[in-house]
């Protein structure tokens, strides 16, 4: 039988092999930059009434929540800042937007998934309160129809880390 490849060395057949494995992956991360650059958020979005692909959490807008909870938090607003700059920075997220003012603070950054590296955006608005702080987290793919409930739990998560005692 006739062996195209006869010719070429080991190595070059391993790299060609690898490229061949690797081409899905690095196509998808081409189109990602293309079709989802970074973009900022500077008001606090909503999930569309449909969306798949969306997670909100306060604001009268809860939408796609794994858990229902309270927004009113009795921590000041400092804290949960301080809180959500520490999971950002654990995790290594990147910062987009950041808009602070006095007992105010609104943040957006990216989290992006495992293997594919989708990028998701997510939006935290703090507002201080004479009791404490009011909440509202919004996690949204920016690619796709879905997320296979992704977001939810990333609300979820991103709660639990706002609310430690440090």
């Amino acid at each position: 039988m006739f062996n195209r490849f006869g010719k070429y060395s080991f190595t070059i057949k391993v790299v060609f092999v690898g490229l061949l494995i690797t081409s899905p992956w690095l196509i998808v991360q081409i189109g990602i930059v293309v079709l989802a650059p970074d973009v900022e958020i500077t008001s606090m979005p909503t999930c569309e009434q449909d969306s798949g692909n969306c997670a909100h959490l306060g604001g009268g807008d809860d939408y796609r929540l794994n858990e229902i909870y309270p927004t009113s938090i009795d921590k000041t607003s400092e804290e949960l800042y301080e809180n959500l700059i520490q999971y950002i920075d654990t995790n290594d997220w990147e910062l987009i937007y950041e808009n602070n003012g006095e007992d105010t603070y609104y943040v957006q950054f990216v989290e992006t998934t495992d293997f594919w590296q989708f990028p998701d955006d997510v939006v935290v608005s703090i507002q201080g309160t004479d009791s404490g702080s009011l909440l509202e987290i919004h996690s949204e793919s920016r690619l796709g129809w879905g997320d296979i409930g992704l977001n939810a739990e990333r609300i979820d998560r991103i709660y639990q880390e706002l609310l430690l005692d440090n």
